[in-house]
């Protein structure tokens, strides 16, 4: 497992570089604009402690993303509808990366890719997902296929309903 510590803080300022505000009380890393008010980060914030957050700039509003579904620092967004959130893990014990997209409180994975002790650390291949234009489909790093880190491209049509 990787440390949950980052010294880091999350601020926010204006186009000119004036206005700097501190958005974050603690820690905070992996962060995704949801709208130009909204922010997406995993942080740590004294209401429940390290979780993912919704943070709405220059205020010191912070709700927390569901306390039982992401439960983990991972790569964040928003699908272009803005209801879906994608996210992945970290390599657990058994050396699965999980993917997965969550709306209402309800986890859909996309898959569980091995990742060898060999790409531990400084040498890992997050999943880093990231979707298309159009939200049907996730693109993911991984060298779950022996072949190195290769690129898979992941349908979630289905899940999202997208186009269906």
């Amino acid at each position: 497992m990787y440390p949950q510590h980052f010294w880091a803080r999350m601020f926010t300022v204006n186009p000119d570089g004036k206005k700097l505000y501190l958005l974050t009380p603690g820690d905070s890393s992996h962060f995704w604009w949801r709208d130009p008010l909204h922010i997406l980060a995993w942080a740590w914030h004294p209401s429940c402690g390290d979780r993912f957050y919704l943070f709405e700039d220059r205020t010191q509003t912070a709700q927390v993303i569901d306390l039982n579904v992401m439960t983990q620092d991972g790569h964040c967004s928003y699908l272009p509808d803005k209801r879906w959130i994608l996210c992945d893990t970290y390599p657990g014990k058994e050396r699965n990366q999980n993917p997965y997209n969550v709306e209402t409180r309800k986890r859909h994975p996309l898959g569980h890719f091995y990742s060898s002790p060999q790409y531990e650390w400084e040498w890992r291949c997050d999943t880093h997902p990231r979707f298309s234009p159009d939200g049907r489909k996730v693109v993911i790093d991984s060298p779950h296929g022996g072949n190195g880190r290769q690129m898979y491209l992941i349908d979630i049509s289905r899940i999202v309903k997208v186009g269906a």
